[in-house]
């Protein structure tokens, strides 16, 4: 599955915050507020969530497999978060795919936001690719070891950099060249460390694209893989029983967790596409520098 790693880690950060919170099994309404809110405000920072949930893993050995539904619920959460945010544009190119084509020679014969979608069904090519044929392969090579994390984080931080200082020259619109390539980055970024946020907006920003337009195509050519992932996140954890698949998880929570996400993303979203408007990924790169060392450093200094 194309963001599989993506989701195992989001699944170490709920149980991960459940060991911190409490000793049972069973979530209150509080640690519903506190998960919900930290998955949608991660979601869309160039920090590598997937990075600081395989750090937490390590650090408290905790299952990854424990309170799925409450994963899959505040993950789509985040999603319609984005949906909310972005509603206006999202529907505007809805419209407009349906509309008639502009009628010109090769592209040049789907209107503009044909053309879009057109461009986010390319971006996805990469990391479904990635997700189908290679996925057992990447996890094989480099897991979640703390070291592959830190590296990670530093490629992250020298994109977000290059990204700030490199001086393109313009283009008009995203190309189904660029879409293509923005996607590649996308699929190396199912490792653990290296931000999918922070790999499509920089390499888009690298290839000349608008700073105005990059962070609503990266958030946009996510939505597919992510509720295709979340559907297959959701049969899992029902062919494992009703019972353990909920593991205790109240109405009550269930709601919590939820607003909590959706509110918190719709937040982060609004965020990031000023923070990506103004240019100002460069503070991020700071912390993933200092993320990075010391995530190689700490641990050769412990002995673990």
């Amino acid at each position: 599955s194309p963001l599989r790693k993506d989701h195992d880690t989001r699944k170490i950060y709920v149980s991960l915050c459940l060991t911190f919170y409490t000793q049972n099994q069973k979530m209150d309404t509080l640690e519903a507020l506190v998960l919900g809110l930290i998955q949608g405000l991660t979601e869309y920072l160039p920090v590598s969530s997937s990075g600081h949930l395989a750090i937490g893993s390590a650090i408290f050995d905790v299952d990854p497999d424990k309170n799925m539904m409450f994963t899959v619920l505040v993950h789509v959460a985040t999603v319609l978060s984005t949906l909310v945010v972005l509603g206006g544009q999202i529907w505007k190119i809805l419209k407009g795919m349906f509309s008639a084509p502009a009628g010109g020679q090769g592209l040049a014969y789907f209107n503009e936001d044909q053309r879009y979608v057109l461009n986010i069904v390319v971006s996805m090519i990469p990391i479904g690719i990635v997700g189908l044929f290679f996925k057992k392969q990447v996890e094989a090579i480099f897991g979640n070891g703390l070291l592959i994390v830190g590296c990670c984080l530093l490629l992250t931080a020298a994109l977000l950099t290059f990204s700030y200082y490199a001086r393109p020259r313009q283009k008009g619109t995203i190309s189904l060249r660029d879409a293509f390539i923005i996607g590649i980055s996308q699929a190396f970024a199912v490792l653990p460390g290296l931000s999918r946020s922070g790999s499509t907006i920089a390499t888009g920003l690298i290839l000349g694209n608008k700073k105005s337009s990059m962070a609503q195509f990266s958030f946009l050519m996510v939505i597919p893989p992510i509720l295709g992932e979340a559907l297959l996140d959701l049969k899992e954890a029902l062919e494992k029983g009703v019972s353990e698949a909920f593991n205790g998880l109240s109405v009550s929570a269930m709601i919590v967790g939820f607003l909590a996400a959706f509110i918190s993303g719709m937040a982060a979203c609004k965020w990031m596409i000023n923070i990506v408007s103004k240019g100002k990924l460069i503070y991020f790169a700071y912390y993933c520098v200092i993320a990075g060392v010391l995530t190689i450093v700490l641990p050769l200094i412990l002995g673990k």
